[in-house]
């Protein structure tokens, strides 16, 4: 099992002792995944928070016409999960699939409360890791409010420029709320510019 993407992750916010690293470490599960491959799916309960250690992976959902709104990426050295089901322990609604082969280290409920009984700084990791995802979703979901869908596409490259070239067009103008053939000629318009 890959271990030290993970731990270089925490290390970034916590110091952990050699006895730490390895108790944390020996609650992982590893999985790999195929590419279309669901980790999630809606209705299910998340059991994990899962980090990609290779890959991407994507969370959605479909609404009542059917249309998949995409919530968020996940690559290598990031979290995803649906933290209101993995919280709370009741049904999804985000969808959690594979747009290329992944591999994910898992990290269950009652492990999450072990390590905050045995290594109480995890509790900060993951405090300060909930606060980052609630910022960056507020700030997404005013530029979705405010932004033009020129602006939001412009925010999102600068942002995530390993996404450009990485991800399906599709996915990509899912993400932004915009249709894939809007997001084309946007594109095609911009490249106009240089």
């Amino acid at each position: 099992m890959q271990t030290a993407l993970i731990l270089q992750n925490i290390q970034k916010l916590i110091a952990l002792t050699e006895e730490e690293k390895s108790f944390f470490l020996s609650l992982l599960k590893y999985k790999k995944i195929k590419k279309r491959q669901y980790l999630l799916q809606a209705d299910d309960i998340c059991r994990y928070e899962y980090f990609v250690l290779s890959g991407c992976l994507r969370s959605y959902y479909v609404d009542e016409k059917g249309q998949e709104h995409v919530v968020q990426f996940a690559v290598e050295d990031w979290w995803i999960g649906d933290m209101r089901s993995f919280f709370t322990q009741t049904p999804a609604w985000l969808n959690i699939d594979a747009l290329e082969e992944t591999e994910v280290l898992m990290l269950g409920k009652e492990a999450i409360n072990e390590l905050y009984q045995k290594v109480p700084a995890f509790e900060r990791y993951f405090r300060i890791r909930i606060q980052n995802a609630f910022v960056a979703e507020q700030q997404r979901l005013a530029q979705s409010y405010s932004k033009t869908a020129e602006k939001r596409y412009l925010d999102f490259r600068e942002r995530y420029p390993q996404f450009e070239q990485r991800l399906p067009q599709v996915q990509i103008a899912s993400y932004l709320g915009i249709t894939p053939e809007f997001l084309s000629a946007l594109r095609a318009k911009l490249a106009g510019k240089r």
